[in-house]
This record gives structure tokens, C-alpha cells and sequence, in this order.
């Protein structure tokens, strides 16, 4: 059995780690730890330089929920269009009403802008009351992929719901679990669910020293002696979630 493996790149030098790694496809976007916003336009372009694999643009304008307003709605829609320009391979969003459920004419007019290119429902997924009922509004509005946690914050500990809606999905949709996933749990994920796609992020702290001369002061990094911390893709851990999906039966 052959699991595809996606990882998370916040830069472009992640792409060109992680396909030198060995993952499948990328997903790209920025702020990953505000849950990923909309990479720039010069960090897509020079993603799509630095690599062949398939590029996932995400689209979301702000942290916090997924029900946008109507001038939030239109960035992402012109963000999507210029990733259409610049040849990215597919869009990740999540467009909800006040209540939770899908928004279906935005979701439906996005899939439509995405003119054939893949289209990936993200983790708005998660805080829909009924997934069941989501998973139908999103096959019926004809997106391509679904990420989950299966409502829960991992998706080893949602695996069972994640179970439930690949056998729902029934191949109108896939379902690709995302959230906590690491090479000591990934295959039990897979046996568990029966996907055939994992997402992952990789991640690992590289230090910038800069501002080590001040160290009272915040920018928002991880904080280490020799200075802040920013996320960067983990090669290691990469070839770790290949190694351990490869033994998958």
C-alpha cells in the first residue's frame, strides 16, 4: 500500500527540503503557528521555483474562525487568482456560516475560480456540528480532498471518526488526516483509518542570534538563549514518516 505523504512549508527553502526528503506534495502557507494564513505572492512564486511537487496554496486572510467577511472573501479570491497565474497546483480553505456549517456559495464559487485544480476543504472541517452532513454539502459542491483531525486536537485521537467518514466518502471525496501526525503514530493512524494520505508538518526550530543583545524583547519566536526561534522544515523527520509509512500494510 503507497500513503502520500504532505508536509507543510512555510518558505521556499522548505520545498526544496522537502522534496529532496522525499515528501509528495506541499502545502503551502505562513503563520503556522496562528494555524497557517496566505503565503505572499513572492513566497509562492518562489516556491513553485524551487520545486516539481504538487503545491497546495492556502487561502485564509486572518487567524481566528472561517466565517469572513465580504471584503476578507474577495482577497481570497484574488489571492487564489494569482496562484492560478503562477501555477500552483490546488487551493486548501475553509468557509463557514456563523453557525458552523459550510458555506456553501463560497465554497462553490472557490471551486469554481480553482477551474479544475485541487481543491482541499482544511481543518474549518473540524468545527462543523455535523461532519457527516459537511462531508455530503462538500462532495456535492465538488471539492476534492477533506483535512481532519476528526474533530478532535490530533487525528490519532479522532481516528475513529476519521474511519467513519472514508467509509461515508466512498471514494466521492478523499479524506487526508492532519494534526499531531508523527513517524511513532503514523502508521497506527493509517491501519486505524484506512487513508491513503497523511499530512504532516515537520516542523523544527532554526534560531535566528539577532536579537540575543536584547533578550527582554519579544518578536514573536520561540524563545532560545542564543535568540528566537522560527519554524523550518525537518528533514530528518520527514525521512522518519516515509521510513515508517513504507512498513505500512
Amino acid at each position: 500500500m503507497s500513503v502520500l505523504l504532505e508536509i507543510i512549508a512555510t518558505s521556499a527553502e522548505d520545498c526544496a527540503v522537502i522534496e529532496r526528503a522525499g515528501g509528495d506534495r506541499i502545502e503551502l502557507c505562513t503563520a503556522l503557528s496562528l494555524g497557517g494564513l496566505t503565503p505572499s505572492a513572492a513566497l509562492v512564486q518562489r516556491a513553485r521555483a524551487m520545486t516539481r511537487l504538487p503545491i497546495m496554496m492556502m487561502l485564509r486572510p486572518r487567524e481566528g474562525g472561517f466565517c469572513y467577511s465580504p471584503e476578507e472573501f474577495r482577497q481570497m479570491a484574488l489571492d487564489l487568482k494569482f496562484g492560478l497565474a503562477v501555477g500552483v497546483d490546488g487551493f486548501v480553505f475553509g468557509c463557514l456560516q456563523q453557525d458552523g456549517t459550510v458555506d456553501e456559495r463560497r465554497t462553490a464559487h472557490l471551486v469554481k475560480l480553482a477551474a479544475g485544480r485541487q481543491t482541499v476543504f482544511h481543518r474549518a472541517f473540524d468545527v462543523t456540528p455535523d461532519p457527516f452532513a459537511a462531508l455530503e454539502t462538500l462532495v456535492e459542491l465538488g471539492v476534492m480532498r477533506i483535512l481532519t483531525s476528526g474533530q478532535r486536537p490530533t487525528a490519532i485521537d479522532g481516528a475513529d471518526l476519521i474511519r467513519k467518514l472514508v467509509g461515508q466518502a466512498s471514494g466521492r471525496i478523499e479524506v487526508m488526516p492532519g494534526a499531531g501526525v508523527r513517524a511513532e503514530n503514523v502508521a497506527t493512524l493509517v491501519q486505524r483509518t484506512g487513508v491513503d494520505q497523511v499530512h504532516a508538518s515537520a516542523s523544527g526550530v532554526e534560531v535566528d542570534p539577532s536579537t540575543r543583545a536584547n533578550a527582554g524583547l519579544h518578536f514573536g519566536g520561540a524563545q532560545r538563549e542564543q535568540g528566537e526561534g522560527h519554524r523550518v522544515v525537518d528533514a530528518v523527520q520527514i525521512a522518519a514518516l516515509k521510513h515508517a509509512l513504507a512498513v505500512v500494510l
